[in-house]
């Protein structure tokens, strides 16, 4: 239940999510505390932890826990990273075997005290993942690198099979919810990662106040740079230091969201609230 001055209301019964437990549970957690790895299902406090976590499945966090950016919507800490480690790429590649990780999917803090945004690490990791677990596919959901092509290129040159980088929210809420990344630089690097011929990925939240003309045109552009997966899902506040939730959509709106994204050309639209980007990313984009 979110609770506090900016959310009073119980969540709606919809809403429901599997609590952390079990052998699947038990084993993600020891390997990821092992390791001295960090997970976006932790960092970002995502809802879905219960259910990743016993199938087995997690999304790695490269980089380090701390992002150098403050948006209003995410749980991950903000302030001045560590020094990169770069062992971290040995450990994780391990941590895919010992999961028997079919499908890994991969995702960073911003890193903009970097000189390269971080992009050669990343370029690093994807290699050793495919080095030891070369049956794997890997997905990724990459920051915005401030739009430098070169870097965004670093990660397109690692190939892995798919690229996703979220607008998160529909255009005129960007600025509101998000500390530097813009609208129109996210589509250019949708862009880039479709120009390339990888699959590329994209996903936003709703419940923020935007209006469904919004997220229709939000479709239209993700399609005008040739996105062909898009993830919807519904916004829930880390704490209440964040933006407050404005609406919760109900399933039947989330559905029909999904239809029209089928119909607009879109090859896979995963719409649901408790739908992540990363969530479940197995089921459609390796079909």
């Amino acid at each position: 239940m979110e609770s506090g001055k900016n959310n009073t209301k119980r969540l709606p019964r919809w809403m429901k999510m599997q609590m952390p437990k079990g052998e699947s549970y038990s084993k993600v957690k020891n390997t990821v505390k092992k390791y001295n790895l960090n997970t976006i299902c932790t960092s970002g406090n995502c809802p879905n932890i219960g259910d990743c976590w016993n199938r087995g499945t997690a999304t790695f966090m490269i980089l380090g826990e701390i992002c150098t950016r403050s948006c209003k919507f995410c749980g991950v800490k903000t302030g001045k990273p560590l020094p990169v480690d770069w062992e971290e790429t040995n450990r994780i590649a391990e941590s895919v075997k010992l999961m028997k990780v079919k499908h890994c999917v991969i995702t960073s803090v911003d890193r903009d005290d970097l000189e390269d945004g971080g992009s050669a690490f990343w370029a690093e990791t994807i290699k050793k993942i495919k080095e030891v677990n070369p049956e794997t596919t890997i997905e990724t959901l990459i920051p915005d690198f401030d739009g430098i092509e070169e870097n965004i290129q670093k990660v397109i040159d690692a190939k892995p099979e798919v690229i996703s980088h979220n607008l998160e929210t529909v255009e005129r809420l960007t600025s509101q919810i998000r500390s530097r990344a813009k609208y129109q630089r996210s589509l250019q690097v949708i862009k880039q990662i479709a120009d390339s011929e990888l699959v590329a990925k994209s996903g936003i939240m709703l419940g923020l106040g935007e209006t469904e003309e919004e997220i229709l045109q939000v479709m239209d552009d993700l399609l005008a740079v040739r996105c062909k997966v898009m993830t919807i899902g519904q916004y829930l506040a880390p704490t209440l230091e964040h933006i407050p939730v404005k609406e919760y959509i109900t399933p039947e709106k989330f559905e029909e969201y999904h239809k029209i994204g089928i119909e607009k050309g879109f090859d896979f639209v995963e719409s649901s609230p408790l739908v992540r980007s990363s969530y479940r990313a197995e089921n459609h984009v390796c079909s």
